[in-house]
């Protein structure tokens, strides 16, 4: 199950065939076979799912077809690889959270009211989203092609300069220090999110990234 802003839901389950009317005459009508866009976005489902049970077994293309009911040969006609699968994930990642900070940041002219709120919603994605978060911390990329977490490192950059860029309007609206070092305070507080981000997977999912957020946002901006 994936979320943005507000969610994308599960795929639509099957329609189930038409009942056999009394003497079994009626023929079933053939299953919908789902077309390429809906069967990537299934798999990709699928997967982030299967990422929220952090203690179950190592996911492999064969537990995921599996769980699809497919053949792995079918995922291989959407996927070229696992990796592909997860570039997959990390750009819906990608495209949801920095879809929401260029809303912020139109909706809202207040820098410092623009660094909290995008806070705020970087712990409610991973809050909604604890199969993504195991993406975004890198858990769930152990042993796969390091040019993922090469792309983790490089969203977490933009993040920060996202950030950066707030704090900056801040200064120049006086709502923060004419002498801050706006570098120095937004990596602080890139590093503050991906420790709940930590904690949060580490936990099993029950120490929620949104716990004290608005006690820390004090702590970190002000």
């Amino acid at each position: 199950m994936m979320h943005s802003n507000g969610h994308t839901s599960g795929p639509a389950p099957a329609a189930p065939a038409g009942a056999v009317q009394d003497g079994g005459d009626a023929a079933a009508p053939a299953r919908k076979r789902p077309c390429p866009g809906e069967r990537r976005i299934q798999i990709l489902q699928t997967l982030a799912g299967m990422l929220e049970h952090p203690r179950g077994e190592k996911i492999t293309t064969a537990a995921l077809a599996a769980k699809l009911g497919v053949s792995e040969a079918a995922l291989y006609r959407h996927f070229a690889s696992k990796a592909q699968m997860f570039e997959g994930l990390i750009g819906f990642i990608e495209q949801s959270v920095f879809g929401l900070i260029n809303q912020i940041t139109t909706q809202e002219e207040h820098g410092l009211r623009q660094a909290h709120a995008i806070v705020r919603m970087l712990l409610s994605f991973a809050e909604k989203n604890p199969g993504m978060t195991r993406v975004l911390t890198g858990e769930a990329l152990v042993g796969e092609h390091e040019r993922l977490q090469e792309r983790i490192n490089q969203m977490i950059d933009r993040i920060e300069a996202s950030l950066r860029q707030c704090l900056k309007v801040a200064v120049s609206q006086g709502a923060f220090p004419p002498d801050a070092d706006v570098s120095m305070r937004a990596a602080l507080i890139v590093s503050a999110v991906q420790g709940q981000w930590h904690r949060y997977a580490k936990s099993g999912f029950r120490k929620l990234p949104g716990e004290h957020a608005e006690a820390q946002l004090r702590v970190l901006l002000g």
